[in-house]
């Protein structure tokens, strides 16, 4: 669960792909990506109760560490022609698809934690992938991977908690136990929220689509010291944020639907997410987003028929 093979294909132009747009739409839209940073935005402004201060502690050595954003040039994926890195050679690699939504959970993870000159990218061409990938790698022949400690680990989920608990840097998830309980089962939930989402894609229908917005709406409730899911931004943003900023795009400009209309808490999450500069930094045009959507899901009809 978690991990991306044939699924993650969309084509990616390195030479086109801009990390950072200078335009600014709406800020409670994912189509956006405003370059700005706040500090405030990452935890709350107002007095924090005893049982917050320890969370509230890691969310300012958070705040501090994007202060100091790291910018990095991104190598070019590699493809069938390519050599393979050194594999084992002490270096800390996470092999990933600049287009995989999975993969790009442990990228995201790994720049709020201020890692970027401890772990490699590695990007790989999915839709051309080296034979030494699976040979030499990672059997499963999947993104993302992380190749550390003379270990290749797999499946998102699992690398974006073991970088959390493995790596120095600011901790992205919480000690208070109700908090962890919670977090645990929206963790879980992610599958099921990708497919129902996706489910709307292949027909007329949105009922399956809207509960599972509606569970993300309800879920952004239930703590009220910050607009996060577990009030302050935590692994489980990490998790979500890929998916919600290819759906949100998507649904609007085929469906017509405005996923923010009646979910004052996930338009409230999506503009703070917008603020994040590790997360923009991962992020893609969102016509190419709908675009890839558009070819995985509205499939002609004469090209079915034989």
């Amino acid at each position: 669960m978690g991990a991306l093979n044939l699924s993650c294909y969309y084509h990616r132009s390195h030479q086109q792909h801009h990390l950072f747009q200078s335009h600014s739409p709406p800020a409670t839209n994912f189509a956006s990506v405003p370059i700005r940073r706040s500090r405030e935005s990452i935890y709350p402004t107002h007095p924090l109760t005893f049982h917050q201060k320890r969370n509230h502690s890691n969310l300012l050595v958070l705040a501090t560490t994007m202060a100091a954003n790291v910018q990095e040039d991104l190598p070019l994926a590699l493809d069938s022609t390519s050599e393979p890195p050194p594999v084992f050679d002490g270096t800390t690699r996470l092999y990933i698809s600049y287009t995989c939504p999975y993969a790009q959970r442990v990228w995201i993870a790994r720049n709020c934690k201020g890692l970027q000159e401890k772990i490699k990218l590695v990007p790989i061409d999915l839709k051309n992938r080296p034979d030494w990938y699976k040979e030499k790698v990672y059997p499963a022949n999947k993104v993302p991977a992380l190749e550390h400690n003379n270990e290749v680990k797999g499946e998102s989920l699992d690398l974006i908690k073991y970088i959390d608990t493995n790596f120095e840097g600011p901790s992205l998830y919480p000690d208070d136990t109700i908090k962890k309980e919670f977090g645990e089962k929206l963790l879980s939930y992610t599958d099921t929220f990708y497919k129902s989402v996706t489910t709307s894609f292949k027909g007329d229908g949105f009922d399956d689509a809207a509960a599972a917005f509606d569970y993300i709406e309800d879920a952004l409730s239930k703590f009220d010291d910050g607009p996060f899911f577990l009030g302050q931004f935590s692994l489980v943003d990490i998790a979500y944020a890929p998916f919600i900023e290819r759906f949100q795009p998507y649904l609007l400009d085929v469906k017509s639907y405005d996923i923010k209309v009646g979910r004052p808490k996930l338009a409230a999450w999506i503009q703070e997410m917008n603020k994040n500069d590790y997360f923009n930094q991962t992020r893609r045009d969102p016509k190419e987003l709908v675009e890839s959507y558009r070819k995985r899901y509205l499939v002609p009809v004469n090209s079915l028929v034989s």
